[in-house]
Parts: structure tokens; C-alpha cells; sequence
């Protein structure tokens, strides 16, 4: 099965980008830190969304398949939550979030949006995303709609744009495992939704 790349448009619809193979291999393994310059550089030349997701998800694709340990660099799931966040760099003023995230067997996510670009990796276990649009009304300015879904598995990347709305579902037996890449977050525009109050909800 060729691995698949995702891309959510803000109001949720699920488009396939044309699988693209690797670049030539590297004469160095493509570390972390090359990474995060590489992404940094891209940032710089384009305030696009769209053009900034399309060249860095085969980024994200070339370091998971050259960084095996990201994989190992989890924590295991709380028990109270279903869920745990490794944060794999950290720094003051840095404008990426970089995190390996495990979700326990069956767990859900509430449904949210993240008010900036993201883009991730399955690395195991697989995970069902749902998508959600906006569909205001006068009595309900904050009512949403499901509009799809796509089932991930492991070598698969979906990108989001900044409004998009999902929540996500660890399918199977086992937890799942992403590496997250998120750009700077507009706090005061990331909500989660309640599809059934019709309310929204800031983090």
C-alpha cells in the first residue's frame, strides 16, 4: 500500500496530494535539527498556508522514515486521559510545536480546530479523523456539521489549514503514535465545538 498525504481544507474537505517519492538520499541522516532549520527556511519564504503544508509535508515524511527513534520517544498513555504529549524541542519565542502524541485503544478526541497550519504523521496503531464545517445559523452562530472522514495508517500524513475542524478516533487494539508539527497558535481563535449544544468553547 503506497503511503498517503492528506490535505483539510478550513472548511474540512479531505483532498489527496499526489504521493511524492523522497528527496535523493542524504549523505547525513536527517536529523531532528536539520529538520526544524529546513522548515524555519520555508516559513521565511512564503506566508501561504497551503504552499508552506505542500512543502513541508514531505519534510515530515523524509525525517520518520530516516529517524527511526521518533517512534521510541513516547510516552505511554494516562490513564485518566487515554492520551500523552511528548514534546520533542522547546524553545522560548520558537514558533513550531514538535511532539510525539499516543492515544490509547478506543479513545476519542474532543472536536476541535487548532488555529494555525499542522501537519502529521501516523507512526503506529491506526487512527479515523472526522471532519467537521461550519454551518452557522441565527440561533446557532457556532454550529458544525460533519462533512467526512479518513482512516490513517501508519506512513500516512494529513495536513490541516488553520480553521479546519476534526476530532479523531484511535481505531484497533493497539495506541496510536503521531509526530505533530504545528505552526505559531492563535489561542484566542482555537475552540473546541459541541456538535449537539451548537457551542464553541476556548481552549
Amino acid at each position: 500500500m503506497v503511503d498517503q498525504d492528506w490535505f483539510i481544507t478550513d472548511d474540512g474537505h479531505a483532498q489527496t496530494w499526489s504521493h511524492q517519492s523522497l528527496p535523493q538520499k542524504r549523505a547525513q541522516t536527517y536529523r531532528l535539527y536539520r529538520f526544524l532549520t529546513e522548515v524555519e527556511d520555508i516559513l521565511a519564504e512564503t506566508d501561504q498556508d497551503q504552499e508552506r503544508l505542500q512543502a513541508i509535508h514531505p519534510l515530515v515524511r523524509e525525517l520518520l522514515t530516516d529517524s527511526a527513534w521518533l517512534q521510541y520517544e513516547v510516552q505511554p498513555p494516562d490513564p485518566k486521559r487515554g492520551w500523552s504529549v511528548t514534546m520533542l524541542y522547546d524553545e522560548p519565542n520558537f514558533p513550531l510545536t514538535v511532539q510525539t502524541v499516543v492515544w490509547a485503544p478506543g479513545q476519542t478526541s474532543p472536536i476541535h480546530n487548532h488555529a494555525t497550519w499542522g501537519v502529521v504523521a501516523l507512526v503506529s496503531g491506526q487512527e479515523k479523523n472526522t471532519f467537521w464545517q461550519r454551518t452557522p445559523s441565527d440561533h446557532h452562530p457556532h454550529k458544525i456539521e460533519a462533512v467526512g472522514e479518513v482512516i490513517l495508517n501508519p506512513g500516512d500524513t494529513i495536513s490541516f489549514m488553520p480553521e479546519a475542524i476534526h476530532c479523531v478516533e484511535a481505531l484497533g487494539d493497539e495506541p496510536t503514535i503521531t509526530f505533530n508539527l504545528y505552526g505559531l497558535t492563535n489561542y484566542q481563535a482555537r475552540y473546541n465545538f459541541d456538535p449537539v449544544a451548537h457551542t464553541a468553547n476556548l481552549f
